[in-house]
């Protein structure tokens, strides 16, 4: 059953994570090198399946189903520096052909935006590598509040 709000849109879930900005994670400037925010996305999007009973490292295994990023962008506005705490804030917005999520990186003390991005995941069959066009409902259930 899909949860859905007053037009008839599923509600899905979303997650925040904490993080401090470690010294290996900064460039020559002494700022997070660009790339690293994909990290911080990625053990978002992690936490989202597993706020929703979803382990993505079995379940390739047990279901042979993976979820390969098949699209992602991000857009820096203010840098990260050394020791800066921010959260890391995820949230899907499709899991019925392709799983999307927006992510906001934001520092946690004055709620300043330091990136925002965007990524999208599809269902492939392993070991094949087979494209499924439909979002395994378990995992589409998974991502609903």
């Amino acid at each position: 059953m899909v949860t859905k709000n007053e037009n008839k849109k599923p509600i899905y879930r979303q997650i925040e994570t904490a993080h401090k900005v470690p010294f290996h994670d900064l460039d020559p400037m002494h700022v997070m090198w660009h790339g690293n925010y994909y990290k911080y996305f990625d053990i978002a999007r992690f936490e989202l399946f597993k706020a929703g009973g979803i382990d993505l490292y079995e379940y390739s295994l047990t279901k042979h189903v993976s979820f390969p990023v098949s699209r992602s962008s991000i857009k820096h506005v203010a840098p990260l520096k050394f020791h800066d705490e921010f959260i890391c804030k995820a949230s899907v917005t499709e899991a019925e052909y392709k799983i999307a999520i927006n992510f906001e990186i934001r520092l946690k003390n004055t709620g300043q935006v330091c990136a925002r991005g965007k990524g999208e995941q599809v269902a492939v069959r392993v070991p094949e590598m087979r494209l499924l066009y439909r979002i395994p409902e378990d995992i589409t259930s998974s991502l609903l509040v």
